[in-house]
């Protein structure tokens, strides 16, 4: 593995952690670190006529739309498999994941794809400069090779 990807996944890991735990705050100072300050989060869905959806986000508009959620739940991201594609200072990683409650939990509340892209900015640093996920659903299912 290179240094870029090892930094790359180190970013995963982080975002990951900066978001689980038991419910109450969560130390969105964390972001900074990680995130480019002009990112993009992105989450779909699907509606109840069967139309696709998306909410845009810049980081603010997340943490205010997730906060008062992880308030009142415990919640775990874990990641299951992750593939990274890097070309000079951008990068991709498409990584399958689970939801669950508590940490010691076997079975998923959900599973999805987040899909990370990453800029490498003037001081070296990978950020992430844009982020969309999807759940799976219906008729939806991880790929085989993205279950872990």
């Amino acid at each position: 593995m290179t240094e870029d990807e090892c930094e790359i996944r180190a970013i995963i890991t982080e975002c990951y952690a900066m978001i689980s735990g038991p419910a109450g705050p969560r130390d969105w100072a964390r972001q900074d670190a990680i995130f480019h300050p002009d990112c993009i989060q992105m989450r779909t869905n699907v509606d109840e006529n069967g139309r696709s959806e998306i909410t845009r986000m810049t980081l603010d508009e997340y943490e205010k739309n997730a906060a008062p959620l992880l308030m009142k739940m415990d919640f775990y991201e874990v990641e299951l498999v992750n593939r990274i594609d890097i070309f000079g200072n951008i990068a991709q990683a498409w990584g399958s994941y689970i939801a669950k409650s508590a940490p010691e939990d076997t079975e998923a509340e959900r599973r999805g794809i987040n899909a990370f892209q990453f800029f490498k900015d003037d001081g070296g640093d990978w950020k992430i400069i844009s982020m969309i996920w999807d759940n799976e659903r219906a008729g939806l299912e991880l790929p085989a090779d993205m279950v872990g």
